[in-house]
């Protein structure tokens, strides 16, 4: 019944219809009928039941909801594979630009250099470990394989530039 309603609804209207049939159906508030306090309730969104926190009067969302649909979102908003690209591209040339300024700044003091290189190289093995033990390659680890190929890449770019 709520389904079938709340098909074209946005979701603040969503929150708001469930909201208004859940208490009309219960007609009683939690922590002593005091309407001024939070009471969670459970709330339909795309087929799958989530629990959220909402005010009896509609007030804002408490922060422990946006924190709980955060992930949601982003998996919504990474299905477009141009936007994955781009991400991608994002992550291998902060890579890149970490290498450089790691290369840059432990090169110019000259100090420390041995401790750098042990870093950076067991930064590259554990990322290339975390990543290829993995059955499946989920976006988030795609996306530190990135960064760390542009790492690897950069390090190599400023090794051929002190070669010449």
């Amino acid at each position: 019944m709520i389904c079938s309603k709340m098909a074209g609804l946005r979701f603040a209207e969503r929150i708001c219809y469930v909201t208004s049939y859940i208490w009309a159906a219960n007609a009683r508030c939690t922590r002593k009928n005091n309407p001024s306090h939070f009471a969670p309730f459970s709330g339909i969104l795309n087929g799958t039941l989530h629990e959220f926190a909402v005010q009896e009067n509609g007030g804002p969302r408490r922060l422990v909801d946006i924190i709980r649909i955060i992930p949601e979102l982003s998996r919504n908003y990474f299905r477009s594979p141009s936007r994955r690209a781009l991400f991608g591209g994002i992550s291998l040339l902060g890579g890149f630009y970490v290498a450089q300024t790691i290369s840059l700044s432990f090169g110019a003091l000259g100090v420390n250099d041995v401790i750098a290189a042990v870093l950076c190289v067991l930064l590259t093995e554990y990322v290339t470990r975390f990543y290829y033990s993995r059955p499946k390659v989920t976006f988030p680890l795609a996306l530190l394989n990135n960064f760390k190929m542009g790492f690897t890449y950069g390090l190599f770019i400023d090794a051929f530039k002190l070669a010449s």
